[in-house]
């Protein structure tokens, strides 16, 4: 027994009865300090939201849809209510029932599905917003996340207003088999009503948009800003490598490799994108300058995906 084992012993012998328990409870929350996945360094959890989760290295860290929603507009914004979409349609099951990952993702996140769909203010100018949670199941693309997308333009056309997405997907959602690659004409189709409608289409891809997602509405803006380092691609570099038999090139399917072919039309670091959203709104709204976007606070929750922000 070494002298630390002897000096707790020691300790425990004159703690009074339910003292200890006390003590061992932990005071501070799980995530107080992050790892850089770029740097390695340990970041403080205050001062990631102060930087709103881009570590020193300059890594973004994903984030859920309280944060994109408060740092997007101008001040106060209201969320609307996601579409309500049959809970289990194939009834399916692998190794545990599909109604099973749904609770478990409902709450871990708060949230009803990937997507969320707010109103606010964008330099000024009304805009509609939706999110998709990578928290939820990887965000992936399912009914529900497809009727929030057709709500989302919807709204945007009843309102006279742009639309502004950010793509955070792993794919589609295999749970839902052939009515989850249903979403991906369905979504087209919305998009193609808003430009029917004159009204600007803008697509933030955040880290990592892939799959059907980008094969549909993540790839048919009018505008393509994406966040630095956001892995951006169809199918994933392992698969592609595999299949073609040949070492890709560095950084590729990143946003800079993206912006450098031609795929991408801006890479902005996350505490720009408000401002740079206000000014092409302006632009393709065809309005004069106005106020920009107030200073951040924190929201209430759902900030950080679960797996630490890792790409």
């Amino acid at each position: 027994m070494n002298d630390r084992d002897t000096g707790m012993n020691w300790l425990s012998k004159i703690t009074p009865p339910g003292m200890s328990k006390i003590f061992s409870k932990r005071d501070t929350p799980d995530n107080l300090w992050i790892k850089c996945p770029k740097s390695g360094e340990m970041v403080f959890h205050k001062d990631l939201e102060a930087g709103l989760f881009v570590t020193p290295a300059g890594h973004h860290m994903r984030i859920g849809p309280a944060w994109r929603f408060q740092f997007t507009f101008d001040g106060e914004y209201t969320e609307l209510d996601t579409p309500e979409v049959p809970r289990d349609p194939l009834k399916f099951k692998d190794d545990k029932p599909y109604t099973s990952r749904l609770t478990a993702a409902r709450k871990k996140t708060g949230r009803d599905d990937a997507m969320a769909i707010a109103v606010g203010r964008i330099g000024g100018l009304e805009s509609v917003v939706l999110v998709q949670n990578f928290a939820f199941m990887g965000g992936s693309l399912g009914m529900a996340a497809g009727e929030s997308f057709i709500k989302a333009a919807e709204e945007a056309i009843a309102r006279k207003a742009p639309l502004i997405v950010y793509t955070a997907a792993g794919g589609a959602r295999m749970q839902e088999g052939t009515l989850s690659l249903m979403q991906m004409p369905r979504t087209t189709i919305a998009v193609e009503m808003l430009k029917d409608a004159g009204l600007p289409y803008i697509v933030v891809l955040t880290d990592p948009t892939t799959g059907g997602v980008t094969a549909s509405y993540a790839m048919l803006g009018d505008v393509h800003i994406a966040e630095p380092g956001a892995l951006i691609g169809f199918a994933g570099p392992r698969v592609i490598e595999q299949t073609i038999r040949e070492k890709l090139p560095e950084g590729f399917q990143r946003a800079e490799y993206l912006l450098e072919k031609g795929m991408v039309d801006k890479v902005v670091h996350r505490r720009d994108i408000p401002g740079t959203l206000a000014r092409m709104l302006r632009v393709m709204m065809k309005r004069p300058g106005t106020s920009m976007p107030a200073s951040l606070t924190p929201p209430p929750a759902d900030h950080v995906a679960s797996d630490g922000g890792g790409h």
